[in-house]
């Protein structure tokens, strides 16, 4: 089981709902980052030019298109230097074996990295055509070695640039840290600009959930109220940025706002699945990054809500047992291998729990509690059941 992680892996929430079922052995599907696509978080220019042996500003001068066996190559002249290392060329101008589209003039950053044999660098992992304005953005980003709240302090005033190119990478910048960061940085966000933002039909749809619980952190009841309105219109249409909007919204009215969204989107199964789905990762996200604004037993009260939900039950078991909520332990045994419950991913999930509540042991010499009496005893039915099942639980299972 696997706890809550970074704020990126948002921008395909229906997808990503899906493919949280479709893999549903995933014990929390908040990813490394919870705002961000399916995948590795795309790497931002401060990811290049650390990774990078030498960094350089050129302006595209030629193309050579590929000819018989001889690749196409692009002819670049070097303007500024970011970052250069011990094979760094001489001379002012690169070529690259690739063609890259451009006209005359059109200005891009090269990353080059030192040949393993050490007789040279090779060029790759150009960025867009850039401004002189973006240059200096990357030029001037503190490295990824900086303090945390250093950096985001700096990408925070490049959300929704007028330059495209600044605009994503700042956002990426923002969407890649743990979200604890940006917490302690709650009386520095640009509430006006966020607000701005969050109600702007023109704003990508995969940059809502991080302005939503952004406002979140500096919002008001007013805010909340126009969240509320947002999260409770009806629709089957898949809605990126859903969860995030839920998040702001709980940071601001936390248990009077999970009220709501237990009548609206938990308790109701007429629900439709993402919506109910980014409602769950919003409890997910309140229980780690939530800082106690709303007490734990009643975060587990509403994820229980989602016990009765088939197609969500391996997900909801699986967190209930990291959050060491015991007291579903005779309805979760009675759902094993029961209608839309027999099922391998929930079967799995269940035994997963009662290994968990067996193992959440008292110190030695004290009494152990009951869920752990408990838990060991319908462990034995299911291992009598199910032997196989078990024991595959049991030789994976880490205590986490």
């Amino acid at each position: 089981m696997t706890s809550g992680l970074s704020i990126r892996f948002r921008s395909l929430l229906a997808v990503a709902a899906i493919f949280a079922v479709l893999i549903s052995s995933v014990a929390n599907a908040r990813p490394k980052s919870s705002f961000c696509t399916i995948g590795q978080p795309p790497p931002t220019s401060s990811d290049q030019l650390a990774e990078a042996d030498s960094a350089v500003l050129v302006q595209w001068v030629s193309v050579e298109k590929e000819s018989g066996k001889k690749s196409g190559t692009t002819t670049c002249q070097i303007q500024q230097v970011m970052k250069i290392s011990k094979n760094f060329p001489k001379q002012r101008k690169i070529t690259i074996t690739r063609c890259v589209p451009g006209k005359v003039g059109d200005q891009f950053v090269l990353f080059g990295y030192e040949q393993e044999d050490g007789k040279g660098l090779e060029w790759s992992n150009y960025t867009p055509m850039l401004s002189e304005a973006a240059f200096n953005y990357i030029s001037q980003a503190p490295a990824i070695d900086v303090a945390q709240q250093s950096r985001i302090t700096y990408f925070l005033k490049f959300l929704e640039s007028s330059d495209p190119v600044i605009a994503k990478d700042a956002f990426d910048e923002c969407a890649n840290v743990d979200f604890k960061a940006i917490a302690q940085l709650a009386d520095q966000l640009p509430l006006e600009k966020i607000r701005e933002w969050v109600n702007n039909p023109k704003i990508p749809a995969t940059r809502l959930g991080l302005y939503s619980t952004m406002l979140g952190l500096c919002g008001t009841l007013e805010d909340a109220k126009l969240m509320e309105s947002k999260i409770l219109v009806q629709t089957d249409d898949f809605r990126l940025g859903i969860d995030g909007l839920m998040e702001g919204y709980l940071l601001i009215l936390k248990d009077k706002g999970l009220d709501v969204l237990d009548e609206h989107k938990l308790a109701n199964k007429k629900v439709p699945f993402n919506e109910t789905f980014a409602a769950m990762q919003a409890l997910r996200f309140m229980w780690t990054y939530g800082s106690g604004k709303i007490a734990p037993a009643r975060l587990q009260q509403s994820m229980r809500n989602l016990l009765d939900r088939p197609e969500l039950a391996d997900l909801v078991i699986t967190d209930l047992a990291r959050w060491k909520d015991w007291s579903i332990q005779d309805k979760v045994m009675a759902k094993y291998g029961e209608g839309e419950y027999n099922i391998p991913p929930i079967k799995r999930a269940i035994v997963r729990y009662m290994i968990a509540a067996s193992r959440d042991r008292a110190a030695s010499g004290v009494p152990q509690p009951a869920h752990v009496v408990k838990g060991l005893k319908l462990l034995d039915e299911l291992r009598k059941r199910e032997p196989k099942t078990v024991a595959d639980a049991e030789r994976y299972f880490v205590v986490q």
